[in-house]
């Protein structure tokens, strides 16, 4: 679980988010609701666009922290705790309307089991360091008393 492959997977990840992003922002014109029949309601349209921008925010903070990833562990839980929550909001949807299309069904799985394992796997390289250092100090000996 290094850091160079946490920063690569964060990296590659964080594209998801910026494109889709700016693809939403496109409100009910984006491709993915253009190819169904849902009206061009402004309160939708609206909604889509505003969270497709937050979506694209967060997409832009996940791929600044990378180069610092091992220092950056507040924003990096924000970022992978909001997309948790979203992932709950997803999984409500599923059991409430309808199962959604295959790959946001995995876009799901990820949202609610990867999100946990990603802010494991930034912990740990994150406290690396200081376990490197700690390993690496000098034993001392406690003085001896004089009498």
């Amino acid at each position: 679980m290094s850091r160079r492959l946490l920063q690569i997977i964060t990296g590659l990840l964080a594209l998801v988010p910026i494109l889709t992003g700016m693809l939403t922002m496109m409100g009910t014109r984006d491709p993915l609701y253009a190819s169904t029949d849902i009206p061009e309601l402004p309160v939708l349209d609206g909604n889509l666009r505003f969270f497709g921008g937050l979506w694209l925010g967060l997409g832009i903070a996940l791929l600044w922290l990378v180069p610092r990833i091992e220092r950056e562990t507040a924003l990096f839980r924000a970022i992978w705790g909001a997309i948790f929550l979203g992932g709950i909001g997803r999984a409500l949807s599923m059991l409430l309307v309808d199962a959604p299309p295959t790959p946001f069904i995995a876009f799901t799985a990820l949202e609610l089991v990867g999100a946990p394992l990603f802010i494991y796997w930034q912990h740990r390289v994150a406290r690396a360091p200081a376990r490197l250092a700690e390993r690496n100090r000098p034993a001392t000996r406690s003085p001896r008393r004089q009498w």
